[in-house]
């Protein structure tokens, strides 16, 4: 991830404290890909996902000083991008109860493939991938945070564990119940469509 004379995280940290912006704004240049995609995961809108990452880099220059540099930034970001999805899902629960209004996540916008073969499997593939979004946004949180934790972004059971306040045998048990409620979830979809 850095480069032998890129500075660590924790000395960017360090620097931005000490008032250098230019060292937060390197922080996060470099994680915020991978953050992105982790959000994406769990709130299953592109849109959605981009305020959060916004959201949680804001949390995290805010508390900046809170940071201990002995811990993985990655981690810190992590913890600090979950609770900003949960703050999300809250909200978005809130609203439906409001307003009675069906807000799902959000559809994109599909562009007219080249017609030929490859573009028909390109298309069964993105349709898929969104069918899984979807359908990883509609777990319950005790079921998606492990599994998006432990599949997508390759954190061991116990590293998923402690993020989460809970044991590995936890971890192990809810993913295992998120992988089949998934499987729920697609073969319905699927059944919806005709297929």
């Amino acid at each position: 991830m850095t480069g032998a004379d890129d500075p660590s995280d924790a000395e960017l940290a360090q620097r931005a404290l000490g008032g250098e912006d230019h060292a937060f704004t390197q922080l996060m240049r470099r994680h915020k890909e991978w953050l992105y995609r982790f959000v994406r995961r769990y709130v299953g809108d592109a849109d959605a996902a981009y305020e959060v990452v916004q959201e949680s880099f804001v949390a995290a220059w805010r508390n900046l000083p809170r940071y201990d540099g002995a811990r993985s930034f990655p981690s810190w970001m992590r913890a600090i991008a979950l609770n900003k999805c949960r703050d999300r899902g809250r909200r978005e629960a809130v609203r439906r109860v409001v307003f009675g209004a069906n807000l799902g996540v959000g559809e994109e916008v599909e562009l007219a493939p080249d017609p030929g073969p490859r573009a028909d499997s390109m298309m069964i593939a993105a349709q898929r991938k969104r069918a899984l979004d979807r359908a990883i946004a509609l777990l319950p949180a005790k079921l998606k945070e492990p599994l998006i934790l432990t599949a997508f972004e390759d954190l061991s059971q116990q590293a998923a564990g402690e993020l989460l306040g809970v044991s590995a045998k936890t971890i192990e048990t809810r993913v295992y119940r998120a992988r089949r409620r998934l499987a729920e979830l697609l073969k319905l979809e699927d059944f919806d469509r005709g297929g």
